[in-house]
């Protein structure tokens, strides 16, 4: 039966409020009283009852569930609670009364029995309202267990949306680390300034995560795409998640599922999925363009000589061939021949730098493999170097993000776009996140999922996100952890002890800790032993 809840404006009953809507009893409330009047619920009929405690009984006894204890006893207690909340919390005695709840919660998650009751609601309504003196508390973290019954109760009842009407916008029982999009507004580097993205403008920013879908992500990765989120939120500008799909012996489907949903899990928002291979058609047309324009050519030099020529300043046999000559072997590598899967397409840039990344790097190889995505529909394949800056360019993209591990490279990937005739992109760097004792590369943890050394990616002894995740980390801990490192070029080596700390502030206000012994492995209680102890 519908009713009317009457109260005055200054004295909304929170308790009332809450309990009606965890019970699902329709009440309509109406803050119409003058000030220091008893709260009245109102019926259709014309009846009417009044007096918190009365109004909350009748709601516990109405409700489906065993809202008011679920024998005698438990009703009993139940009334205990209702008298004393009240007195004790609206008094002098209130941080007793906080002292007393913390220990008598101690080994409970509920006040009375095994599940929620009007006294958790009565409890927890007279905490909030006590406004200031009950958050200074919580914020001490003096009383754990009841800081984390009272978020427990908060966070999984819904009680913010009723509360934040009548006491406040401040939300209650949140995780002490702030979600993804309230921390990256305050994200700052070590020095205490925000850093700025080389001739950022507002609502012209445009940045990209580009993982390579060939294993999960790991912690690693979730620094980066978190740092793409940061400043496309603070520039108001655009997030492209792209997938650098270049080399299929490597890559699958699934990994480039589990990629979205670990980006999903993370928070991170983005404006379009793309992929790589969708510019295959345009990047192969650039590389026969740049051979044709003699900035690049074919070589079928053997890898280890190559290796070694660049690394000696060594110019090869092939870099004075013909344009005829070298798009006679780009059209046989194109076809996947014999002769074309020796060769390999390489940027005719200097030979003779010191910066040996600029030393002829290779653009295209031969690869029979079948791509995830267009089957054998190809047989040469663009590198990451020369694929990066061509759809970085081609997608509007302002500002590519790096970690500094690619310092080196980045000669390379500016006199590549100049080679290419393509606009500039700005290259921001960061530290790379290295952790002590741990494996972050992903040639690494494949060899240990292939070698079924673990079970799979999500092991929880993995770096991965679903491994840390796995092993009971918060996703919160995680990004927070991850932004207080910031977008500064120090490389630290941080260790997981910090990580962890970070976690346990935030599930010990919300989880309580036990300890048990199975009954049959316990110690039996010892009688008949002497009235005097003796060594």
């Amino acid at each position: 039966m519908a009713a009317k809840l009457v109260f005055p404006q200054d004295n909304p009953p929170l308790s009332i409020i809450s309990a009606a809507k965890i019970a699902v009893v329709p009440i309509t409330t109406d803050p119409c009283l003058p000030s220091g009047s008893v709260p009245t619920l109102h019926f259709g009929s014309g009846d009417f009852i009044h007096g918190v405690n009365t109004v909350l009984r009748y709601i516990a006894t109405t409700s489906v569930s065993s809202f008011y204890g679920e024998n005698a006893i438990q009703e009993a207690r139940v009334d205990e609670w209702l008298e004393y909340a009240p007195l004790i919390l609206s008094g002098s005695e209130f941080e007793a009364a906080c002292s007393f709840l913390d220990g008598y919660l101690a080994s409970r998650t509920f006040l009375v029995g095994h599940g929620l009751t009007v006294a958790d609601i009565v409890v927890w309504s007279n905490l909030r309202g006590a406004g200031q003196r009950w958050e200074s508390l919580r914020r001490s973290r003096k009383y754990q267990n009841l800081v984390r019954w009272f978020n427990s109760v908060a966070v999984d009842y819904a009680l913010e949306e009723v509360t934040s009407v009548y006491v406040g916008k401040r939300a209650i029982g949140k995780s002490p680390a702030p979600c993804l999009k309230e921390k990256m507004p305050g994200l700052k580097n070590t020095s205490g300034h925000e850093i700025d993205l080389p001739g950022a403008k507002v609502g012209e920013v445009c940045v990209r995560f580009a993982p390579e879908p060939s294993g999960y992500l790991h912690i690693g990765h979730a620094k980066a795409a978190l740092l793409n989120q940061y400043f496309a939120d603070r520039y108001k500008g655009r997030l492209l998640v792209r997938f650098d799909d270049t080399n299929p012996s490597k890559e699958s489907s699934e990994f480039v599922e589990n990629v979205l949903k670990d980006i999903e899990t993370l928070g991170v928002k983005y404006d379009a999925v793309t992929y790589t291979s969708d510019y295959f058609p345009k990047l192969m047309e650039m590389a026969e363009c740049l051979i044709k324009q003699g900035k690049a050519y074919v070589d079928d030099t053997p890898k280890d000589k190559m290796n070694t020529e660049r690394r000696d300043g060594v110019e090869s046999k092939c870099r004075n061939s013909t344009v005829e000559e070298n798009l006679l072997l780009w059209s046989e590598m194109v076809n996947g021949t014999k002769r074309g899967t020796q060769c390999c397409v390489r940027g005719k840039l200097d030979m003779q730098e010191p910066n040996k990344s600029l030393r002829d790097p290779v653009y295209y190889r031969c690869n029979p493999d079948p791509h995830h995505r267009v089957g054998s529909k190809y047989k040469v394949y663009p590198t990451y170097d020369f694929a990066c800056p061509f759809v970085d360019a081609l997608q509007g993209v302002t500002h590519a993000l790096r970690s500094s591990e690619y310092h080196d490279r980045n000669a390379q990937y500016y006199r590549i776009l100049q080679d290419m005739g393509l606009r500039r992109v700005e290259i921001f760097e960061f530290s790379r996140l290295n952790m002590v004792y741990t494996v972050l590369s992903k040639r690494t943890l494949r060899w240990f999922v292939q070698n079924k050394k673990v079970d799979d990616w999500t092991d929880a002894r993995f770096p991965t996100v679903q491994g840390i995740l796995r092993r009971g980390l918060k996703i919160e801990a995680l990004i927070q952890f991850i932004l207080e490192q910031g977008a500064s070029k120090n490389l630290n080596l941080m260790e997981w002890d910090k990580l962890w700390t970070i976690n346990k502030k935030i599930i010990d206000p919300v989880c309580g800790r036990h300890t048990a012994v199975l009954k049959d492995k316990s110690v039996p209680s010892l009688t008949n032993g002497p009235e005097v102890p003796f060594i």
